[in-house]
């Protein structure tokens, strides 16, 4: 599969490597041009690209980038992608920690929603509720007992499929979380979130999801976080975010 990913970054970064690993064509790319990820993807046997190289004949295009970063990609960036080719957002919106306000996403519309609106285009939601380190380091090979889950959802069901073999191609159970309304289901703050599940437990965080209660349990998420007197290991964040809100 040809597959271009914008963003290189802890999580646009290790599918990256890890998609490269597992014989598909990667290319990426960044805002910055394609001179400013040419060490990456000489590093991983990657295509360096700039966000129109990254996106032209892609079979799959992941989205990986802070949602602030949105703005400044080209506005007709994917007017030639075909409808076919999903793109894939794992953004998150981490307002008081690394994104300013957004008062749309404050007053309660789903993320990845806000995201197709931005860009003009369906979007799929995978890959937001798993940890960089997690994703990195605890894959598994399909079947094996031990296997974490990563949350996919959309509204196209044959885009839903693709997002859904990329999840298992790096080692995860994909778990078909419904629609992209649906999707806020695995958003900061949720039971479903970045909790190091299997996709047994995860199909139970994600019916737990309460709609009324998800912003405030987001800012509360967010608001232990910096109350922390220590820095928070990528260790630490499953048990917190399981401590907070997760599967009882």
């Amino acid at each position: 599969m040809k597959i271009g990913i914008i963003g290189i970054g802890n999580i646009g970064g290790t599918l990256a490597r890890k998609l490269r690993a597992a014989g598909h064509e990667v290319r990426v790319a960044n805002s910055r041009g394609a001179d400013a990820v040419r060490d990456f993807a000489a590093e991983i046997d990657a295509v360096a690209a700039d966000v129109r190289g990254a996106v032209k004949t892609a079979n799959a295009i992941i989205l990986s980038i802070p949602l602030p970063a949105l703005s400044e990609l080209p506005a007709d960036l994917f007017d030639s992608v075909p409808a076919d080719v999903p793109i894939i957002d794992t953004s998150n919106y981490y307002p008081g920690m690394r994104d300013p306000q957004i008062p749309e996403l404050d007053e309660g519309k789903v993320e990845s929603i806000w995201v197709s609106e931005q860009i003009g285009r369906p979007v799929i939601k995978a890959f937001n509720n798993i940890l960089a380190e997690s994703l990195a380091n605890k894959g598994c090979k399909e079947g094996a007992r031990e296997r974490l889950a990563v949350g996919v959802a959309g509204d196209d069901a044959d885009a839903k499929r693709i997002a859904m073999e990329i999840v298992n191609a790096v080692g995860f159970d994909p778990v078909d979380t419904g629609s992209l309304a649906d999707s806020w289901r695995h958003q900061p703050g949720t039971p479903g979130y970045c909790c190091d599940y299997g996709a047994e437990t995860m199909r139970r965080g994600l019916t737990m999801a309460d709609d009324e209660k998800r912003l405030k349990a987001r800012d509360l998420l967010f608001e232990r976080i910096k109350s922390f007197d220590r820095s928070l290991a990528p260790s630490d964040l499953p048990w917190l975010n399981r401590e907070h809100n997760g599967v009882s």
